[in-house]
């Protein structure tokens, strides 16, 4: 065994295969160039400075942030064009977003009147703030259903402190997909939902310039939907078990596993260190459990994670294993923005061999 091999690591470590991620990435911006389209990721997903560059290199216009933490770390890393893909409305995030507004090219979602007004408030003493309303296409979370955006919109006319230049949506029902033909349907109808606000928006009298889509699962297909302008895919960088349970992946498109130990053997079952806190609960997202256990094993088929406690991965054994006491094996995660938001760091190998070790700046970064 070499000194650098990542099996000298301890475990549980989060492994990131370069040459998957690199490919991953490659593909995203590929397909954002072909359909002349701008590429704006998600970094929930890595929560890595060092990979948000790696897509900004590739061509991304920019990024999309959950929280609006998130966006302050990556503005302080020098990112200048950022969507904060979340409602804020309390007065400490507006006194927050402000001050951010000064460093970087911000911009919020919109989803409601009441939230509109209290963000024009908040900018009455600065430059107007870029803004976009988030409509709701089918996961029934935040946005605002197609027929509220004229309403929304005709207010909005009669707020000057903001800037209301796009649209977006997440299509985060896709996850609940039992087809492909189902996921390109759902492609589709959030592609609709979008151009027919954007529409609206424009008789209103405001110029959108962005009318944009995410999920994943969608993006492959919303990004040849004429009149859209661009992606925002998140997990695409990576992928994990739900992706292959869509049929949108496959394990050698996942770029992040985590090295585990088996730490007991017993006569029915083996006892891996990865529990709860290193492979999270998640079986499926948004309504669907579309993966089996806890985690993908490589190259053990016989070998399913069928439950976990916060320290402990149970493992059942459908036939003979040649796994024993000590061994290590890598975990495919189930949901791997979670994953990576469990570790301090990623352990960046190629073919096995670690060739740098990456920190996960943004973990924990919720408020």
């Amino acid at each position: 065994m070499t000194i650098n091999s990542i099996n000298t690591l301890d475990t549980p470590s989060l492994l990131l295969d370069m040459a998957v991620l690199e490919k991953n990435l490659d593909e995203i911006s590929q397909i954002a160039k072909y359909n002349q389209i701008n590429w704006r990721p998600h970094i929930k997903t890595h929560k890595s400075i060092k990979i948000t560059k790696m897509q900004l290199e590739r061509g991304a216009c920019g990024i999309t942030v959950a929280k609006l933490e998130e966006a302050e770390m990556m503005a302080k890393a020098g990112v200048r064009d950022i969507l904060i893909a979340y409602p804020l409305s309390s007065p400490q995030k507006l006194e927050r977003l402000i001050s951010l507004a000064k460093q970087a090219e911000i911009t919020i979602a919109i989803d409601s009147i009441a939230q509109a007004k209290l963000v024009n408030q908040a900018f009455s003493n600065t430059s107007p703030l870029t803004v976009w309303i988030k409509v709701n296409s089918g996961l029934n979370r935040c946005g605002v259903e197609v027929e509220e955006v004229k309403e929304l919109a005709t207010e909005m006319k009669q707020l000057p402190n903001l800037h209301l230049n796009g649209i977006f949506t997440h299509a985060g029902h896709s996850y609940a997909a039992t087809s492909l033909e189902q996921i390109k349907d759902i492609a589709h109808s959030e592609a609709k939902v979008v151009l027919e606000s954007a529409k609206i928006c424009e008789q209103a009298g405001f110029t959108i310039l962005h009318r944009s889509i995410g999920s994943t699962p969608t993006f492959k297909y919303g990004a040849e939907i004429n009149g859209i302008t661009e992606i925002r895919p998140g997990n695409a960088a990576f992928y994990d078990m739900c992706q292959v349970g869509l049929g949108v992946a496959t394990p050698s498109q996942c770029a992040l596993t985590i090295l585990a130990s088996i730490v007991s053997v017993k006569k029915d079952r083996l006892i891996l260190d990865t529990g709860s806190k290193a492979l999270s609960l998640d079986q499926g997202a948004h309504g669907n459990k579309n993966v089996i256990g806890f985690g993908k094993v490589l190259n053990h088929p016989e070998i399913t994670i069928a439950r976990l406690s916060e320290e402990h991965a149970i493992a059942t054994v459908s036939e003979e294993t040649t796994l024993s006491l000590t061994d290590k094996v890598q975990i495919i995660p189930n949901h791997a923005c979670v994953v990576a938001n469990l570790f301090d760091e990623y352990h960046l190998h190629r073919n096995g061999t670690i060739i740098d070790t990456w920190s996960v700046d943004a973990r924990g970064k919720m408020k």
